[in-house]
């Protein structure tokens, strides 16, 4: 299990390269509904981090949260990214 701090360094996503606690400032500052305010965390249109995002989303919302969770949503995406690569390269 990680520290806060270890998770809070994590990469929420790929696409847009930002971490955990960059995602927390920016949802801080905005206002925007969740579609427009993961644009800006992301810089992209995709849904490969929908559940870790959003559930960021809600928590900074609320004001509580919960980091074993986002590390668990975060391995999650990185687990099913694994499998997928691994069957594209066994051909399945």
């Amino acid at each position: 299990m990680a520290t806060k701090e270890e998770i809070l360094a994590l990469e929420i996503c790929e696409c847009g390269g930002k971490s955990v606690a960059e995602a927390i400032g920016i949802f801080q500052e905005t206002d925007l509904p969740y579609k427009k305010a993961k644009k800006l965390v992301t810089e992209c249109d995709k849904s490969c981090c929908r559940a870790a995002l959003l559930r960021l989303f809600d928590m900074t919302y609320f004001g509580k949260f919960d980091y074993d969770e986002i590390e668990r949503l975060i391995q999650l995406r990185h687990d099913k990214l694994g499998e997928l690569l691994e069957r594209m390269k066994n051909g399945r």
